[in-house]
């Protein structure tokens, strides 16, 4: 390269740069690829920039919560541990067979736009893009939600009490606190253990997790021999929703169900607009397909546009016992294997 050349590393970003005596050169370095499979489950970290706390006080926590809650009922996943801090944040999350990138993507957008809103600044509050972690056995599941909930160790006055931290999910698989943002799916984890007593299962479970509070990492060689050696019926009731489902011939399913007309779909009539936003979500939700998709192929609004249909349609689903709500519920029951 010449002697009058220098190459500097930079580590801490994708790419590096070039230094030269004449000018530098940034050279853009392609980001690996994350990790993705259909039927996995992931292991979520998201940190906020250095020296910036990602949650000031406990209404930032709450509402992280609330949208964490939103988009995994609204796109059909499923929590299984969580704990917040106050730089950091971990998930257990089963995507079932949502992209796990465009559901994180949805709810730290919202986040930082509640955040950059309420303290009246700008830029980035996360650092990078979130890690994720395929959680693919049994084994690792355990450990994992064992060193999520033993976070709070180092908090202090919570060390032994990792189970009274509020913002863990730790109490609510205790039974000590009520899961208020309806967030927790207990039945992976309970029926890992195979120990159909609710106070049997907690009292393992808590052995499980307190034998573990030393771990700073999550030990892969970890064999849980204390639950795999139980003579257990094993039945997690796991469920991955295959989101592949064919454009027309769901909107078929709902025109029929709903007693309307395909060719409804597009019409600009209002009356038409509950009919509009709930076939929206459920393309978006069953059918894979992405806000642009929608737009050109369906409906003739723009992603924003989209985007306040999907909302709307989402609400829909979520008034129990609505016209709305059975259709989905049949839609989704089809997705499901």
């Amino acid at each position: 390269m010449g002697n009058n050349m220098e190459i500097i590393y930079r580590t801490n970003v994708p790419w590096y740069n070039y230094c030269t005596n004449e000018k530098a050169k940034v050279i853009q370095m392609p980001r690996m690829a994350r990790e993705k499979h259909s039927e996995a489950q992931y292991h979520i970290m998201c940190r906020s920039i250095s020296e910036v706390n990602l949650f000031r006080d406990c209404a930032d926590m709450d509402f992280y919560l609330h949208l964490v809650g939103r988009y995994t009922r609204k796109y059909k996943c499923a929590v299984y541990a969580y704990c917040l801090m106050g730089n950091h944040v971990h998930l257990y999350i089963d995507p079932r067979g949502y992209d796990i990138s465009s559901l994180m993507h949805s709810i730290n957008t919202t986040y930082v736009i509640y955040y950059n809103k309420k303290y009246d600044r700008h830029g980035h509050l996360f650092q990078g893009r979130f890690l994720s972690k395929i959680v693919d056995n049994d084994r690792y599941c355990l450990v994992l939600s064992a060193y999520i909930h033993n976070n709070p160790k180092d908090i202090e006055g919570y060390r032994g009490r990792e189970e009274e931290y509020p913002y863990s999910s730790y109490g609510i698989y205790l039974g000590i606190r009520k899961d208020t943002h309806r967030l927790i799916d207990k039945s992976l984890i309970k029926g890992i253990f195979g120990i159909k007593s609710k106070k049997s299962f907690i009292r393992r479970y808590k052995e499980f997790v307190s034998k573990r509070s030393d771990m700073e990492v999550i030990d892969p060689d970890d064999t849980c021999e204390e639950v795999f050696n139980l003579q257990n019926e094993y039945d997690s009731g796991r469920k991955v929703i295959v989101r592949d489902m064919k454009p027309a011939k769901v909107m078929a399913y709902i025109a029929m169900k709903l007693k309307k007309s395909v060719e409804s779909i597009v019409s600009t009539d209002r009356r038409q607009n509950e009919y509009r936003a709930f076939t929206a979500y459920v393309l978006r939700v069953l059918c894979g397909m992405r806000y642009k998709q929608i737009c050109e192929n369906i409906f003739n609004v723009t992603i924003s546009g989209c985007a306040e249909l999907c909302r709307k349609g989402f609400e829909l689903t979520e008034k129990k016992g609505s016209q709305y709500s059975v259709v989905f519920n049949e839609l989704l029951y089809a997705a499901l294997y």
